[in-house]
C-alpha cells in the first residue's frame, strides 16, 4: 500500500477538504494558545493538514522534537513556536510533494516567530527506516506523531525506532486511528480505507502489546473520541468495526512495571507549568490538582519525577515498601463510547 498512501498525499488531496472521510480530522477543543499560534500559520501549511488529533503537551520550552509523518508541516511550525528559539523541531515524511510545500515556509515562519534563523529541518524518508535516516539516537526530548503509524504496515519497527531516537526520560506523544478490533483484509486492503487511516488502524490492545515489545513498558491514553466514516458509499464496507481517535504517551524510563503498583507514593502538583495553573492531566485517569496530595503507583511516580515534569511536582515517598497492587487496572476497551465524556481522575488505570 505504500504506493497507494504515497500518490494519495502527493497527488490527490490538495487540501483537507479533499479527504472522503472523517477519520483524519482533528475533533478536539483547541485550547486558546495553540490557537494563536495556528493564527501564525502560512495558510497552505494548515489547509494541507490531515491528523487526528492534537500532539502538544505540556512543558516544551527548550525541547529537541521529532515529528513523524510531518505532511505539509502544520504540527512542525506549531511546535516550533511552542519550544521557542532554543528549541528544535525536525520533521520527516516519505512523500516529496507534502515537503515541498513545508520547505517553502521555513523563513517565512521564523520571521513570523520573531527568530534569528529557522529552528526546524525536515528529512525526506519512510518513516519504517528511521534508522537509516541519519537520526542520532538518545538525541530527542520529544517525539509526536498524528494520524500517520496506521499507514504504516511494520509498526512495531517504527516505534522500537522511536524509543531508539529518544533520551531516557524522553516521550512519545502521538496522535492515531485504532479499532476495537483487528481489521479484516477487506477492508485492510481497499486503497481509500487505507489512505485514510481506517484500513491500517491498530487493534487498541495490539498497541498495548507492539508499544512494551519495543520497550516503552506502561503505554498511557490521554484522550480519546469515536469515529463515524460518514460516507455512504464507505460506510458498510466497514461493517461493525468501531474506531477511535485516540492520543498515548508512551515514556521511555527503564524499569516500568507492567502493572500499577502500590508503594504507598504520593505527588503535589506546584501549579506551575505554563498553561496550566490549576491542574495537570498526564493522561485520561490522572488530573492533578494544585496543591493535592494525589496517591500514585509506581510507574506515574517514576514519569512525573524521572521525565521534564520533575521541578513542578512534589514527591513523597520511594519504593522501599510495596503494599500490593492497585483494584480495577482491568483491560477492558479503554475508549469512550461517546455516551459519558468522563474527567481524568487520580488515581490507578
Amino acid at each position: 500500500m505504500l504506493e497507494e498512501v504515497k500518490n494519495y498525499y502527493g497527488k490527490v488531496l490538495k487540501t483537507s477538504a479533499d479527504l472522503q472521510t472523517n477519520a483524519c480530522c482533528t475533533g478536539e477543543t483547541m485550547p486558546k494558545h495553540i490557537s494563536e499560534v495556528l493564527g501564525l500559520l502560512a495558510p497552505e501549511v494548515v489547509q494541507r493538514y490531515y491528523g487526528c488529533g492534537l500532539v502538544v503537551p505540556a512543558e516544551l520550552e527548550g525541547l529537541r522534537v521529532l515529528d513523524l509523518g510531518c505532511g505539509a508541516g502544520r504540527d512542525v511550525y506549531l511546535l516550533s513556536r511552542l519550544v521557542g528559539e532554543q528549541g528544535s523541531v525536525v520533521g520527516v515524511d516519505m512523500t516529496r510533494e507534502q515537503l515541498d510545500v513545508a520547505e517553502s515556509y521555513v523563513d517565512e515562519h521564523a520571521k513570523s516567530f520573531g527568530y534569528q534563523k529557522s529552528n526546524v529541518s525536515f528529512v525526506q524518508g519512510e518513516l519504517e527506516k528511521l534508522d537509516q535516516l541519519g537520526l542520532e539516537p538518545d538525541s530527542f526530548d520529544l517525539i509526536v506523531s498524528n494520524c500517520v503509524i496506521n499507514l504504516c504496515e511494520a509498526k512495531g519497527k517504527v516505534l522500537r525506532d522511536a524509543h531508539q531516537l529518544l533520551k531516557l526520560g524522553g516521550e512519545m506523544y502521538f496522535s492515531d486511528v485504532y479499532a476495537d478490533r483487528r481489521i479484516p483484509r477487506s477492508v485492510a486492503e481497499h486503497p481509500v480505507l487505507y489512505s485514510e487511516c481506517l484500513g491500517g488502524a491498530l487493534y487498541w490492545n495490539d498497541l498495548n502489546s507492539l508499544s512494551k515489545a519495543a520497550g516503552f513498558l506502561d503505554p498511557r491514553l490521554v484522550s480519546d473520541s469515536p469515529i463515524s466514516i460518514e460516507n455512504p458509499a464507505l460506510s458498510p464496507l466497514a461493517g461493525d468495526i468501531r474506531f477511535y481517535s485516540a492520543s498515548y504517551r508512551l515514556f521511555k524510563l527503564d524499569g516500568l512495571e507492567p502493572a500499577c503498583e502500590d508503594y504507598g507514593q504520593a505527588v503535589v502538583y506546584k501549579g506551575t507549568i505554563e498553561g496550566h495553573p490549576s491542574s495537570m492531566a498526564l493522561d485520561k485517569h490522572h488530573r492533578f490538582e494544585k496543591g493535592g496530595v494525589a496517591p500514585v503507583c509506581g510507574n506515574t511516580w517514576r514519569m512525573l519525577r524521572e521525565t521534564r515534569f520533575r521541578p513542578h511536582f512534589d514527591f513523597f515517598g520511594d519504593m522501599s515498601t510495596h503494599y500490593g497492587i492497585f483494584a480495577d487496572c482491568g483491560t477492558a476497551l479503554p475508549f469512550d463510547t461517546g455516551a459519558d465524556d468522563s474527567t481524568p481522575t487520580n488515581g490507578c488505570c
